[in-house]
């Protein structure tokens, strides 16, 4: 959180920053159409391997998709609507791997940059000096020296407690790491915007394996949630979720690097194959979305909102933190109220008490429409997770607040299909049983105390 990472910095930056934060942190979500779910009047088009499918062949991997499933148009509404929004394309022929919390993915994460023969691109808005940060290091440093070329992007704030002495073996090495946004104006490339920062967690092997979720390069995430996984000593454990991915869809994330690479005026990289020729590896449809302040709008902001504006059955959220604007918090109420299925998976455990009571400040609201509220328990949720009528999931960086969507640069994955959503309901209910709901009963009769914060905390929606 950006607030959180101030405490780093000296009285005077603070004060400067602050300032700066109030005048930026005044941006405002822009009003979207309520329903951009219309049905297109042209066929479907899909992306493979080596470009744009015809219509046949997109009609038949369609028809593929939907063979196993249950006989209903949800598919076909979520399809449209990914179709109808602008940005990248709806890429075919992509496999997608789950992985849930700290030890999966980093292990997963490991084996790809080792396995690296040209190429290694990372982006990440915390990077940290301890066990897993120095891991990371370690054998981004000896890919380098074995002739991989590595391109390191790593956010001013998020990694303010880093040290300068960190990145230095990398240098010398020749990693390439470019500091996104210096929070020192000093060193700005372009104006100074200081509540502008980059929240993704991307990493991308030879452009032919991406990675995308919540997790930062920290040893916060050493530990698993669900009490089988390595010791901590004792420490917090937290839950969070990425995912893997091959396929031509890897080549839209790589184009998203490259993209804040160069306007962040990052030095010119060494020529690899950062564009290999794509290759099927798998039965998923996954667009990449890639949302930036530079954009009239947040792209997953529209994305999400429409989904739930189309939502028949169930609206299933995971999210760490949850300051909903207007809109979202009328769409989520709307949907209950239409007979959907809306539960949203909230910490119960926080890393910002701000956000913390802000997003309590919302349950009354919220629960008095029929959504459902379960609080996760044992483990600080960090996850950024959606599944709309079992067809339609999200993963990625953006949280459910302000800052994400209009400061932040953000990445996630939308994956259509009833296969990839079977496993996102598995995952989501097995946290149910991890969690406690909130019933409105028991909510209404929390502590004056409490109710006091959540108020002075929704003050601050706007900044947090």
């Amino acid at each position: 959180m950006f607030i959180k990472k101030f405490k780093y910095l000296s009285t005077v930056q603070i004060a400067a920053a602050f300032c700066l934060t109030l005048l930026a942190g005044c941006s405002s979500i822009p009003t979207m159409v309520p329903d951009m779910a219309l049905k297109p009047s042209h066929a479907i088009q899909l992306d493979g391997p080596n470009g744009p499918l015809t219509a046949k062949q997109s009609k038949a991997i369609l028809a593929k998709l939907k063979k196993n499933g249950d006989e209903t148009n949800i598919f076909d509404k979520h399809l449209a609507l990914e179709e109808e929004i602008v940005g990248s394309p709806l890429v075919v022929g992509n496999k997608v791997d789950l992985l849930v919390d700290g030890p999966s993915t980093y292990d997963a994460m490991f084996l790809a940059i080792d396995n690296a023969k040209d190429n290694v691109n990372l982006e990440t808005y915390i990077i940290e000096n301890d066990e897993i940060g120095q891991r990371f290091a370690k054998l981004l440093i000896s890919k380098q020296m074995s002739g991989v070329q590595v391109n390191l992007i790593y956010d001013s704030v998020g990694s303010i407690s880093t040290s300068k002495e960190f990145f230095k073996p990398l240098i010398d090495s020749g990693v390439n790491v470019l500091e996104f946004n210096p929070i020192n104006p000093l060193l700005a490339r372009k104006g100074w915007e200081v509540n502008r920062r980059d929240h993704r967690k991307l990493l991308i092997v030879d452009g032919q394996v991406a990675f995308v979720g919540g997790i930062n390069i920290s040893s916060v995430y050493s530990s698993g949630s669900f009490g089988k996984s390595r010791s901590t000593k004792g420490k917090q454990q937290w839950r969070d979720t990425h995912l893997r991915m091959e396929g031509p869809v890897v080549s839209e994330f790589q184009k998203l690097f490259m993209a804040t690479w160069n306007e962040q005026k990052g030095k010119e990289l060494a020529v690899r194959d950062y564009f290999p020729e794509p290759a099927s590896d798998g039965n998923e449809v996954v667009r990449a979305i890639g949302s930036s302040p530079e954009e009239p709008y947040s792209q997953m902001y529209v994305t999400l909102l429409s989904a739930i504006n189309s939502a028949e059955t169930q609206v299933f959220l995971t999210n760490a933190y949850f300051v909903p604007d207007p809109q979202l918090l009328a769409a989520l109420k709307e949907a209950a109220q239409r007979g959907v299925d809306v539960r949203l998976l909230l910490p119960e455990k926080t890393d910002s008490i701000m956000v913390f009571y802000a997003s309590r400040s919302y349950y009354d609201e919220l629960l008095s429409t029929g959504v459902k509220i379960y609080e996760r328990q044992d483990a600080l949720l960090h996850s950024k997770t959606a599944l709309i009528d079992g067809v339609w999931s999200t993963i990625g960086s953006t949280n459910l607040d302000w800052r994400s969507f209009t400061n932040n640069q953000e990445i996630n994955a939308v994956m259509l299909g009833q296969n990839f959503g079977a496993q996102m309901q598995t995952m989501f209910e097995k946290d149910l049983e991890s969690s406690k709901p909130i019933t409105f009963e028991n909510w209404r009769s929390r502590s004056i105390v409490a109710r006091i914060k959540e108020r002075a905390a929704r003050l601050w929606a706007h900044w947090l």
